[in-house]
């Protein structure tokens, strides 16, 4: 227990993705497979209460391109003041990236938009720094793309261009582990934390307090903090429990 308590902190972010206005959580990112879980400003508000440093908030409506949830993420925002916020689902263009900027985020996912645009994003990575982290989602190690129903491309050319681009952090969820409850593809951010001294955020299958830990063992590696969505929601362990483990 003294190397585990010598281990640094994982910084946990609970996932709050909204569809149609409610708070929904999907298997392996696919539309049509939402599970409703409620009013997201409920949702994030209790996390809150249990000791969230960060919420990933995810537009999915706007990550598939069929509309928008922007008054919703607003509302989220302003609730849960104090608490930092990852905003992530169709940031794609200057005015989309400064309505999510101007909501009140601390840092914005790029999806899409740094895979089909990339020197618009290696301009925003310039201009924007520490506030912009770009997704990378990945089957085996091909990038999915457009709310995941398109080819990205592969992995490790990507990573390398948006490595010269400078991009300050990755958010790297294994779609095929995602909402599965299936444990985190440890091996991936393992390779991962090899090819990019930057620092990764790992999503996708969390399903225990183990799985947890196992993440937290990669923080010295460069695995800074891990998204947790579907475990919290089925009730697998509550977040004030998941801090414990990850070194709150």
């Amino acid at each position: 227990m003294n190397d585990f308590a010598s281990t640094p902190e994982l910084v946990l972010l609970p996932a709050v993705d909204v569809a149609d206005g409610k708070a929904v959580r999907l298997t392996q990112g696919e539309a049509g497979t939402e599970t409703s879980y409620g009013d997201p400003v409920d949702a994030a508000a209790d996390f809150a209460r249990q000791g969230a440093q960060w919420i990933h908030l995810v537009d999915l409506d706007a990550a598939f391109g069929r509309g928008s949830n922007a008054n919703v993420m607003r509302k989220v925002i302003k609730q849960v003041k104090g608490v930092q916020v990852e905003l992530s689902g169709g940031i794609r263009d200057d005015r989309s990236l400064e309505a999510a900027l101007e909501s009140g985020a601390s840092r914005i996912n790029l999806g899409t938009a740094a895979l089909e645009n990339p020197e618009w994003a290696a301009d925003v990575i310039n201009r924007y720094g520490e506030a912009i982290a770009v997704g990378l989602d990945v089957r085996g190690t091909t990038l999915a793309a457009r709310g995941w129903t398109r080819d990205g491309g592969d992995l490790w050319t990507v990573l390398e261009r948006l490595e010269d681009a400078g991009c300050s952090r990755y958010v790297v969820t294994d779609v095929t582990k995602d909402g599965t409850l299936r444990g985190p593809n440890i091996e991936l951010l393992r390779e991962l934390t090899q090819r990019t001294p930057k620092p990764i955020v790992a999503s996708g299958g969390v399903s225990s307090l183990d799985d947890i830990a196992a993440l937290r063992d990669l923080v010295p590696l460069g695995v800074e903090g891990a998204i947790v969505g579907k475990a919290l929601y089925a009730g697998q362990f509550t977040l004030a429990e998941a801090l414990d483990v990850a070194g709150r």
